[in-house]
């Protein structure tokens, strides 16, 4: 499986710096693991009406240092479960960045993005040209390539799909 460029709207943008990914959920939710019980969980304190807004596709962004605190694996699965396909952010917290892509979950850091996009514009994110493009107003930055064990981990699907590429055949 080879990483495709992601193509979506902006369905959120967290302005917040340092924003801890549990209060996507919500802290009191972050035990649930009935995927759909926790995807009816999200955003609900930051739009209620999200879960019924989003396309698959659609992608979020965030402020420096996003996924700050503990990484937790249920905000975003609720995340992905729900349509999103990854997240663009000034930088991100390094243990939510490895867990994120150990899941396949797909991340670009981009200084500056959230000068280039407003809530809803549909951006390209071009992993060849290590650029994410506005589609909807013009415009474009260049985001930070990927390190080749990230690439090969997403290319892969995540950690596990990475690993049982690597498995060598018996003798």
């Amino acid at each position: 499986m080879a990483l495709e460029n992601l193509r979506g709207r902006v369905a959120f943008i967290f302005e917040e710096i340092n924003f801890d990914v549990d209060q996507i959920v919500g802290v009191k939710n972050i035990k649930i693991t009935d995927i759909d019980e926790l995807a009816a969980a999200a955003m609900q304190s930051y739009d209620p009406d999200f879960r019924s807004v989003v396309r698959p596709g659609d992608l979020l962004v965030g402020a420096d240092n996003f996924g700050y605190g503990h990484p937790h694996y249920p905000p975003m699965r609720a995340m992905r479960h729900i349509g999103i396909a990854g997240v663009l952010a000034e930088s991100f917290s390094p243990g939510y960045w490895r867990g994120e892509i150990s899941m396949g979950f797909p991340q670009a850091t981009c200084p500056g993005i959230l000068g280039l996009v407003e809530r809803w514009d549909e951006i390209e994110i071009d992993w060849a040209a290590n650029e994410v493009r506005n589609l909807t107003k013009g415009g474009s930055l260049p985001i930070d390539p990927l390190s080749n064990a990230d690439r090969a981990m997403l290319d892969a699907g995540g950690l596990i799909g990475y690993l049982q590429g690597k498995r060598q055949p018996a003798a």
